[in-house]
């Protein structure tokens, strides 16, 4: 094919995903500048980021033929990669400066390549970290070393040494001296405050962190000796200190603190001794860490004192018996702060070796003792490692208003929007397993979905336009449906009934003349069919259907609900997308309970195209949904345009094969799924998913509002 050609074919290809033809040209010529082996590899990659953000495909074409060059394949990947994390997370304008700014990042892959990368060790290092002790820390990329005492950053990159297993070593290192500063107390005195006393704050910070450190080596190496000798290998080369021995010797004292630290520091003050930096040691950040540190006091007070509240509901405390005379609880009009103190517990001192003050806590109201939760006794030991006790205003446990205004709170769904925002957390989300095909075993608690509803928009007219479109195809779709609901199914070979069975009685004639017994079953019985079925129609809402397949869809959607409205099955819609394990969506446009209405019209106009086809984790929670539904058969009916993709890797044999599994976990709970698509190439891959009798490829969208209800009628009769 010539230039000229491919670039009609591929201005084609590039128009549904690019508004204007300007640009649609310009990508096309970068397309076309690369390397013939390079362009459908581009191209498909183009088309990727485009259903996202059309901006990046744009800045990614322009640029991706000097990344090749430079970094090869798995180098423009990272970059691609880097940037789509950057849009996610930061907004368009970060992105696009990353993907503009490419010398920059070439000159860091170069230093990737010969150095060790967090990203690829962050959850080893985060587990093991919560295997030591404590509350669980984040670890998070910087240029530095520190600790706010929620996360630890670390360099993004580290290539201290040569090999990548003393790297690694280094940032173990690096990780358990951060972890050592929120665990054995470094943060229970105010720093920022105590060194403001001295006249150089800057040098005092700095001395302060050296004797700190002298007083964390000396803990790790009672409690840890094997791991603090790995540390103090990274540092043979490093110039013993000049530190007194009689500072020494307090510092490393078993029961020294952060306040002996400062009694050293303002000893050591006029005349402060050579100390080289330890190699792991990073850097203090006062300021930071006391806001952290504030924010994080006052929500654990108030967490703290309603978990006491509950566990003293569950003892029986006579204060927190619900009013059983009244049906409605009593609105609160007095904020929870100002609420009347509660029941008080009352704490017992038991040795704890696994403490680093030497003891815990037990908790008794009035004389019984009083065992929290995991939960609970999660939050004391975190509220100790701020404190080194539990303060007595935390015992006393949130008064009975405030408690049952938080039960109430607690009982109310959370928004689905609202928990993107920010951090993740999967609190109130589905999880489901994922399979892997590369290690032939699932991953557990992989994928987090939520449902969402589809707002209806009632001011569309897209149902009325589409009625008024295919007005003679609704007519005869109903009258089909409706021929389907009062059809009998005749019977043949029966003993008895309306009519003679004739290819049943010329066999009998036949074994009568063959020397057998006449049979008596040569009659046919009309039997009237019972409809018990129950289907879910899967729609694919990713970035791919924008335009005119969305258009399809709710085409189709329409004239099928209607059609079925003369039939009586029971049928439920629901649209998915997702972008990433972290984010699965699933958008409820009609449940089985739910009447089809002007509502469910409006949601279906509403219809939007997202993001992208993470279909295992999908079709897994829809299997879940239909164990709560009484048919004796069972149909899930995927619409889609295209093979199962998401943005990290899920794409080619993983997110195939994890769908096949799903289908196969489907067909275990007695569902019958099948396929409706509009992809070309889905032939090569669909028998495998589905099987070769359970799909149908329709070769021109334009044709789906036509085929898709008599697929239906097929599939029920």
């Amino acid at each position: 094919m010539t230039d000229d050609s491919y670039r009609v074919v591929l201005k084609q290809t590039l128009e549904p995903f690019f508004f204007d033809p300007w640009t649609v040209e310009e990508v096309a010529d970068f397309v076309i500048g690369q390397q013939q082996e390079w362009r459908e590899y581009v191209l498909n990659w183009v088309k990727s980021i485009a259903k996202t953000q059309p901006e990046l495909a744009y800045q990614y074409a322009a640029r991706v033929s000097s990344a090749l060059e430079q970094i090869g394949q798995q180098g423009a990947e990272q970059w691609l990669q880097s940037a789509l994390d950057t849009y996610f997370s930061q907004g368009l304008y970060p992105a696009n400066q990353l993907i503009k700014n490419l010398d920059s990042f070439i000159e860091q892959y170069h230093l990737t390549q010969k150095g060790t990368e967090l990203k690829e060790i962050k959850n080893v290092l985060e587990n093991f970290l919560h295997g030591l002790n404590g509350r669980q820390l984040n670890i998070k990329p910087d240029e530095q070393s520190y600790t706010d005492t929620e996360t630890i950053f670390l360099p993004a990159v580290l290539c201290k040494f040569d090999e990548s297993k003393q790297n690694f070593a280094l940032y173990k290192a690096m990780a358990v001296h951060q972890w050592a500063q929120t665990w054995y107390g470094t943060w229970r005195i105010d720093v920022q405050q105590a060194l403001q006393r001295f006249h150089h704050s800057e040098r005092a910070l700095a001395l302060f962190h050296q004797l700190e450190t002298v007083r964390l080596n000396a803990c790790l190496q009672r409690d840890f000796p094997g791991l603090h000798r790995q540390m103090q290998q990274l540092d043979a080369s490093r110039q013993p200190t000049t530190i007194p021995q009689s500072i020494l010797q307090r510092l490393q004292a078993t029961d020294a603190d952060a306040n002996d630290s400062l009694d050293c520091l303002q000893q050591l003050e006029a005349s402060p001794p050579v100390m080289e930096p330890w190699i792991y040691q990073g850097m203090l950040k006062p300021q930071q860490v006391n806001a952290v540190i504030e924010a994080r006091k006052l929500k654990e007070k108030d967490l703290f004192r309603l978990a006491l509240a509950k566990m003293a509901d569950e003892m029986g405390h006579e204060d927190y018996q619900a009013d059983e005379a009244s049906d409605e609880p009593e609105e609160s009009t007095e904020p929870a702060a100002q609420d009347e103190n509660g029941a008080r517990f009352e704490r017992k001192a038991v040795v704890d070796p696994e403490q680093p003050q030497g003891f815990s806590y037990e908790l008794e109201l009035d004389g019984v003792s009083a065992i929290p939760n995991d939960e609970t006794q999660s939050l004391i030991d975190s509220i100790m490692q701020d404190h080194g006790d539990i303060p007595e205003d935390f015992l006393v446990a949130a008064g009975a208003g405030a408690y049952h205004v938080w039960q109430a709170q607690q009982q109310q769904e959370e928004d689905p929007d609202d928990v993107w925002k920010g951090t993740y957390h999967e609190e109130g989300a589905f999880l489901y397993d994922e399979w892997d095909c590369t290690r032939q075993a699932h991953r557990k608690n992989w994928c987090a979905l939520r449902e969402k509803e589809v707002k209806p928009d009632f001011d569309s007219d897209f149902c009325s336009h589409t009625l008024n479109k295919y007005k003679g195809l609704g007519k005869t779709l109903r009258r089909t449906f409706e021929a389907m609901r009062d059809e009998n199914k005749v019977l043949k070979r029966q003993p008895d009934g309306e009519n003679l069975d004739i290819d049943a009685l010329v066999s009998a004639l036949a074994d009568v003349r063959s020397g057998m017994e006449l049979s008596s079953r040569i009659y046919t019985h009309a039997h009237r069919a019972e409809r018990n079925i129950a289907v879910i129609f899967m729609i694919d809402m990713s970035g791919s259907t924008r335009g005119w397949i969305n258009t399809a869809q709710r085409e189709a959607l329409i004239l099928l609900c209607e059609a079925l409205q003369s039939l009586g099955d029971r049928y439920a819609i629901y649209g998915f997308s997702g972008m990433t394990r972290k984010r699965c969506e699933l958008y409820r446009i009609k449940t089985f309970d739910d009447q089809y209405d002007d509502e469910i019209r409006a949601r279906i106009a509403a219809i939007e195209a997202q993001d992208y086809t993470r279909m295992g984790v999908t079709i897994r929670h829809l299997t879940h949904l239909f164990r709560d539904v009484q048919a004796r058969t069972k149909l899930l009916i995927t619409l889609s345009d295209g093979k199962p993709d998401d943005y990290d890797s899920y794409h080619g044999e993983y997110g195939i094969e994890d769908t096949r599994m799903s289908l196969f976990e489907a067909r275990l709970e007695g569902i019958h799924p099948f396929c409706i698509t509009i992809d070309e190439e889905a032939r090569d891959y669909l028998p495998h998913l589905y099987g070769h009798a359970n799909y149908v490829v329709i070769d021109d969208v334009n044709k789906l509002p036509y085929k898709i209800s008599d697929i239906y009628r097929k599939l029920t009769t």
